[in-house]
């Protein structure tokens, strides 16, 4: 039996020499190839809000209507990051990672090319889709390129990168807006997409867990979507026709049980989407809770802040975009000093801080007026944009640190889910509080300010464009009445406005008592933040 085996080794041609291309596989290479596909993610989080009175007046959108075009795209990305983070591990980061790239490049080029709402919100949900493959899978990718030594700093460039993003992304949409058209505003992903594509395709080397196997909860998935749907259908729906109609009753109830299916679903499941053992950690529980209320509070902040400079006070969009620097701007200060905070303290008191600062930032925008200016806007904006920070990194310590070290994957899957879900909930539920008051003021805002009762009470079911800010003035009317509509209308705005963000303000209160739960968990995170 020897003899057969020499000579089949003999005869075995030597392996060929794998010539590898230059740059493949390069760590910083590789990073700027991940930065320019999160960079799109970034950038989309803020030039939205900057874009959305644009396009309330291209497509004749209601406030429901604007408040889908943003809810859509954080519905998808959230029920669809922690099954994302999944794909990428068993098919591979760096296939996946693309696939994310071209997929929320086109879905931007088909929202600008959108002739209708329904269509804009439909491709906002494919976008969502391909925004959640791409994230989670550019971390794995730095993960699986850099020596241990340097992944910190490769990681904190990348959060920098999202946080530079964040921060312009109101200057970049406001000159787009202003001077082109709100289109313009997602076509600026194509370029960037090819750039990232072309880089990616070259640098990237792929890689993939060989052990992730088996089949992915998609009963979980199907279940946690639907739920989320149902409660943010019925939160937007009671705006329109007040919490006591049996639609929003039906679709809070229809979330109810979606939701327990959800959970029991998730008792059962052998590998669930989310594991819910990891809630035994009241840290955990409580830092995740915290995580949703900082992105309530800042998405929500955003939305209406936007109509407010734009619709309420006359800004321009670059003028709005450039007014909110100090929101946007003050993260990627605050960032790395509540990394330094969390290091040395423990997530508790930055996290505490960081909602009592949120509190106190909301109700002092909860007393603006109608012409406040800008330096009264200003101190509360930097505030938020402070607070945010803090909140976001010591809470992703918190949710990081206190889960099972084998699932410090899936605890970072659900700190993003957790951001997504309050930006979610923070435009849903903000906006119909505001939309709520609106409705019960208008018709006597307008009467105070000289308007008929006759037309106030015509004006009345004009509640979903004042709630965006916008005077309903009928076509030919005189100066006068029209001065006295836009006087009416803004004032019911501003009511509104003050009602939803005193609310916010109470609620960031009590998420202070929450966070003096958290304590510092036994799996400290090295690095940046996933937003």
């Amino acid at each position: 039996m020897s003899e057969p085996s020499t000579v089949a080794v003999l005869e075995k041609p030597p392996p060929a020499r794998t010539t590898q291309r230059s740059g493949h596989g390069h760590p910083w290479l590789t990073l700027i190839a991940v930065a320019l596909g999160v960079m799109m993610v970034g950038l989309d989080a803020t030039v939205v809000s900057i874009a959305n009175p644009a396009i309330a007046r291209d497509l004749n959108a209601d406030l429901a209507g604007l408040q889908w075009v943003t809810n859509a795209y954080l519905l998808a990305l959230a029920v669809t990051l922690i099954p994302a983070g999944k794909i990428a591990d068993r098919f591979g980061r760096k296939k996946t990672f693309l696939v994310g790239v071209v997929g929320f490049a086109i879905a931007s080029l088909f929202i600008g090319m959108s002739g209708g709402l329904g269509m804009v919100i439909f491709w906002r949900v494919v976008q969502g889709f391909a925004g959640a493959l791409l994230q989670p899978a550019s971390l794995a990718i730095l993960r699986n390129t850099f020596p241990a030594e340097r992944l910190n700093a490769a990681i904190g460039i990348w959060g920098a990168t999202v946080g530079i993003s964040i921060a312009g992304g109101p200057i970049v949409g406001g000159v787009l807006v202003q001077h082109v058209n709100w289109e313009s505003v997602f076509f600026l992903n194509a370029p960037l997409g090819l750039i990232a594509l072309a880089v990616g395709l070259w640098v990237i080397r792929e890689s993939r867990d060989e052990e992730a196997t088996g089949s992915f909860d998609i009963p979980g998935v199907i279940l946690l979507s639907t739920s989320l749907f149902a409660l943010v259908w019925g939160l937007i729906k009671a705006g329109s026709y007040g919490f006591d109609d049996v639609l929003p009753l039906w679709s809070f109830a229809a979330a109810v049980v979606l939701g327990v299916a959800f959970v029991i679903n998730e008792l059962r499941a052998e590998k669930p989407l989310l594991p819910l053992g990891l809630f035994k950690s009241v840290s955990l529980s409580a830092a995740t809770g915290l995580i949703v209320l900082g992105f309530f509070a800042m998405f929500g902040t955003i939305f209406f802040i936007t109509l407010y400079l734009q619709q309420v006070h006359g800004m321009s969009p670059v003028d709005a975009g450039v007014r909110m620097l100090p929101m946007t701007g003050v993260f990627i200060v605050a960032s790395p000093i509540a990394g330094a905070l969390t290091a040395r303290f423990g997530p508790r008191p930055p996290l505490v801080l960081g909602m009592v600062l949120t509190s106190v930032a909301l109700f002092g925008l909860s007393r603006i007026g109608v012409d406040a200016p800008f330096s009264n806007l200003w101190p509360w904006f930097l505030l938020i944009g402070l607070a945010f920070g803090f909140v976001l990194v010591a809470g992703t310590e918190a949710i990081v640190g206190n889960a099972p070290e084998h699932l410090a994957g899936v605890a970072g899957g659900l700190q993003q889910t957790a951001s997504q879900i309050g930006g979610v909930l923070g435009t849903a539920v903000l906006g119909t509080i505001l939309s709520t008051r609106v409705s019960d003021v208008l018709v006597g805002r307008l009467t105070d300010a000289g308007v008929a009762p006759a037309t106030a009470q015509q004006l009345s079911g004009t509640t979903e464009y004042v709630s965006q800010g916008v005077a309903p003035v009928p076509p030919g009317a005189p100066e006068q009445t029209a001065q006295a509509i836009t006087t009416g209308s803004h004032l019911a705005f501003m009511d509104g406005f003050q009602t939803s963000l005193a609310v916010a303000a109470a609620v960031a209160l009590a998420a202070a008592l929450a966070a003096l739960l958290v304590r510092r968990g036994q799996s400290p995170v090295g690095g940046g933040v996933a937003v």
